[in-house]
């Protein structure tokens, strides 16, 4: 395994290990991702066993333009056709009835898959230069935390992907936010980098999805336990004594805590919601390496980006 910076040369280079069945790590604007020529079952196949992942939580697809994407689909509502325009590239992830060319180790079985368009230079350029589509989950070990950095990637994975492309930090630094239809309204599978209320402004109020207990997963990050550190992860209220320790750290939404920890992360001195996702999946990475046994996580407000934060915090503390 090779990290290399993300440049026209290197970049080629990836897109011809893809084409002959590679695997390569990439930067996009959410997080880094593991891809594989979406169309090649063996090299998909090579994602699942390099993360650790179990076969039945699906991959998903990225294209470099909403043309080529809506290839991968058999059908596409007015309304997805409406948010494919407007946050089309960007951290947006829609799951519609697949494309017989769909191999069904990309969607676990399932009848829809799951497809976006990055936002990232370096991801498109990637992706127009194999000339297929990339499917692509994070690029870690299946159900820890996410990358947003190559390094993130070399500590997770080592010597798992052919080629790592360093493009720097990630920009929005938590995954896309995955929608679907139902009765040709919004349904939030995953709360993402696009906010929720962006997605309603276009396609109307949205659904909550069904009861999926039991069954296979329709999308990425829907299980219970994900995102996830070594460390036990405790969410508490803002301003909530705990007690410091030299075991525990602590991730603050905007103010320092008083008394001392083993490591303090805050996320946003200015309560900015999207710069505490940019700075999520860093922070506890920098916590987790601290080697605390518990962080105590505070909760942030439940609106815009802010939906994305609680639900990976709510993911990574279930037991």
């Amino acid at each position: 395994m090779k990290l290399v910076k993300a440049a026209p040369g290197s970049i080629k280079k990836a897109a011809a290990l893809i084409r002959a069945g590679g695997v390569v790590a990439f930067p996009t604007e959410t997080v880094y991702g593991l891809g594989a020529d979406g169309l090649n079952p063996v090299a998909c196949a090579r994602i699942f066993e390099i993360k650790g992942r179990p076969r039945f939580d699906p991959l998903i697809l990225h294209e470099c333009s909403a043309a080529r994407a809506r290839k991968l689909f058999s059908r596409v509502p007015g309304p997805a056709l409406k948010l494919m325009r407007k946050f089309w590239p960007g951290p947006l992830t829609l799951v519609l009835p697949k494309a017989a060319a769909v191999p069904s180790i990309v969607t676990s079985g399932l009848d829809t898959v799951a497809v976006r368009v990055p936002g990232n230079r370096h991801a498109l350029a990637l992706i127009k230069a194999a000339g297929r589509p990339i499917a692509a989950p994070s690029a870690n070990r299946f159900g820890r935390l996410s990358p947003t950095s190559a390094a993130h990637v070399k500590k997770q994975l080592g010597s798992g992907p052919d080629l790592i492309l360093d493009g720097g930090n990630t920009l929005i630094g938590v995954e896309s936010t995955i929608i679907t239809f139902k009765g040709g309204r919004p349904v939030l599978l995953r709360p993402g980098g696009l906010p929720l209320e962006e997605i309603e402004k276009i396609a109307g109020p949205s659904v909550r999805p069904g009861r999926t207990a039991g069954k296979a997963p329709q999308a990425p990050g829907c299980l219970k336990k994900h995102y996830a550190p070594r460390a036990r992860l405790l969410i508490i209220e803002p301003g909530r004594e705990v007690k410091a320790s030299a075991r525990a750290a602590y991730l603050a939404f905007s103010e320092r805590p008083a008394g001392k920890f083993r490591a303090v992360g805050v996320l946003s001195k200015s309560g900015d919601l999207r710069e505490a996702a940019a700075n999520l999946f860093s922070a506890l990475h920098r916590l987790e390496s601290s080697g605390a046994e518990l962080i105590y996580a505070e909760r942030v407000p439940s609106r815009g980006l802010g939906r994305a934060i609680m639900d990976r915090l709510r993911r990574a503390s279930a037991e």
